[in-house]
């Protein structure tokens, strides 16, 4: 059988992407564009960024169709990022995917942006069973694939990862997305000094709201540098707490990172020193697959198709409803 080719598109935040993937893992293209603030802001609009992502739609598309040397009518399946996300946002990928299997009859397939990166890190990384680590700006999760489901053994119970540390760096006065910044500043300070902050950990769930209350407070009062060290050191040492608690339940010995934070030094780091207590094995993809893309959310897509459709269609106009609270532990994985 010849390979199979997917076309997937993602807007569930701050970037608009186009990706296209075959049957055998090659990622074919992948240009995206991310909407950024510059100096201190509010933080994203979410209809201001889907603006930006309508205004790109078209260009984007065809750089990754121009890029892949494809034409439309070569693409087997039109895959979309569905959820969770920003609600404007979403509305862009659905609606430019929707245009694009009705105008060239494709089949059309919705994919959870969360399982999207686990998928993709695995057929990069080739890990088998990980225990997966997702950190992204609205999403912190402890994942593990169970009687096929991703199961979430452990959560945030309030902000994610990502945008804890975007609203801290906008606190302090930098752009959007501000996490890159602080992992910088992180790494180039050599003289480390620890200041105490909350550290909240439930179990096996994690609370970030706590932290980035105190840490706030400190502005001005405490080093910049020692405060950016003291606040992501805490952030991570919660992920991996919970972290080590999974692995020793799971007892796996594999450990993916994925989501925009996976590409941390700092949480790099120290996850190396964990794993290797472990005996596990880090997987971390590369950054421009850690950040959201459309490349994602076609290997997801085309898993659906070939796997869950088995190549014979995909899903019907109205069940291609966006749906911004999109759980991971929703989707059946069939392969």
């Amino acid at each position: 059988m010849g390979k199979t080719i997917c076309l997937g598109i993602e807007s569930t935040a701050h970037t608009f992407g186009v990706g296209i993937i075959d049957s055998k893992g090659s990622i074919l293209s992948n240009p995206k564009s991310q909407y950024t603030v510059i100096g201190k802001a509010e933080g994203l609009r979410p209809f201001d960024v889907s603006m930006h992502h309508y205004n790109v739609a078209l260009d984007i598309l065809k750089q990754a169709l121009g890029q892949a040397k494809l034409k439309i009518n070569d693409i087997d399946v039109i895959a979309f990022s569905q959820g969770p996300g920003l609600a404007p946002c979403l509305t862009v990928s659905a609606t430019v995917a929707r245009a694009l299997a009705e105008k060239y009859k494709k089949p059309i397939i919705g994919v959870n942006h969360c399982v999207s990166h686990i998928e993709l890190g695995k057929t990069i990384l080739k890990c088998k069973d990980p225990l997966v680590i997702y950190t992204s700006g609205a999403n912190t999760q402890i994942i593990a694939k169970d009687s096929g489901y991703y199961k979430i053994l452990g959560e945030t119970l309030d902000i994610g990862i990502g945008n804890l540390f975007d609203s801290f760096a906008r606190d302090l006065g930098y752009g959007f997305p501000g996490g890159p910044i602080l992992d910088k500043i992180y790494m180039d300070n050599k003289k480390r000094h620890y200041i105490d902050l909350p550290y909240s950990v439930k179990g096996m769930d994690l609370a970030f709201s706590g932290l980035l209350t105190a840490t706030k407070k400190k502005i001005g009062k405490e080093k910049t540098e020692d405060l950016i060290y003291s606040f992501m050191h805490t952030a991570y040492a919660m992920l991996l707490e919970v972290t080590d608690r999974a692995l020793s339940y799971t007892k796996k010995k594999e450990v993916l990172v994925i989501g925009g934070v996976a590409a941390s030094r700092a949480l790099k780091e120290m996850l190396e020193k964990l794993c290797s207590q472990s005996n596990a094995t880090l997987y971390i993809p590369p950054e421009i697959v850690c950040l959201d893309n459309g490349a994602l959310i076609a290997d997801l897509g085309l898993k659906h198709y070939i796997y869950s459709y088995g190549r014979k269609g995909g899903m019907r106009l109205c069940d291609t409803k966006i749906n911004p609270k999109f759980r991971t532990d929703q989707v059946k994985i069939d392969w």
